[in-house]
């Protein structure tokens, strides 16, 4: 049998069909204004026997054809458990939210932390301060590591660390520093989060942000072998949600 997993995120969303344990179909595509239809383009020449939504925007697909949906963390803790058995914590950084979610010796998760409340430490964190500096979201995390140490922002509030920066570049900062300095007040956030928690390791980095090199770099200065980046990190909330869908 077929199953399906959709992830409606706040910037994009990922669709994951398995079969015999397989993954046989991985798409992605931008949420848009109206993700319903998005979902509907990239589901109108697969077939699948059952299907499971979640993230940020599941709750459309079940107004609108009545699937089953699941929590993000259930999802996210399912996939990351499955892809990578022994695993015991997850971070996630994703367009709208941190997450950091604690699994325990079964690979269930028991607790976890988020913030949602603000874009702070987020993807769109860093899509804001990638056009205050003038480069294009997927190279900022490589035109940081080109930066050398010694700034420091301050501000997690992306509209005060946005006038931060232009404050930066008019002091005549170099671009580069100032992406490594924003990078790195990401990871110190995410540092934060995982040291509240009391994640045990190997801690598994999922989301969009988990392709930007920079994080993944510095994120390894604290954890080393024991962050595991899976190969599509942005897939494993539909992942997750495609092997819960054969529960049903």
């Amino acid at each position: 049998m077929r199953h399906a997993g959709i992830d409606i995120g706040s910037r994009s969303i990922e669709l994951v069909v398995i079969e015999d344990g397989e993954v046989v179909v991985s798409r992605q595509s931008e949420s848009g204004y109206n993700p319903v239809e998005r979902v509907q383009e990239l589901i109108a020449d697969i077939s699948f026997d059952k299907v499971m939504a979640t993230g940020y925007g599941r709750a459309s697909l079940e107004i609108a054809f009545d699937y089953p949906t699941i929590t993000e963390i259930k999802a996210y803790g399912t996939g990351a458990a499955t892809l990578h058995p022994g695993v015991r914590g997850i971070l996630d950084i994703g367009g709208q939210d941190t997450k950091v979610i604690s699994l325990n010796e079964n690979g269930k998760v028991f607790k976890f932390e988020m913030n949602d409340k603000c874009a702070a430490g987020t993807g769109k964190f860093l899509e804001l301060m990638a056009v205050s500096l003038g480069y294009q979201q997927s190279t900022l995390g490589l035109e940081a590591l080109k930066g050398q140490e010694g700034i420091e922002i301050n501000s997690m509030c992306a509209v005060f660390a946005e006038s931060e920066v232009t404050s930066l570049l008019a002091k005549g900062c170099l671009r580069a520093d100032i992406a490594l300095a924003v990078h790195q007040s990401v990871c110190r956030r995410a540092v934060g989060m995982i040291k509240r928690q009391d994640l045990k390791t190997p801690i598994l980095f999922a989301g969009g942000v988990a392709n930007n090199a920079c994080m993944i770099h510095l994120l390894k200065q604290t954890f080393g072998d024991d962050l595991i980046v899976p190969t599509s990190p942005q897939f494993v909330g539909a992942y997750g949600a495609a092997v819960l869908a054969g529960f049903l």
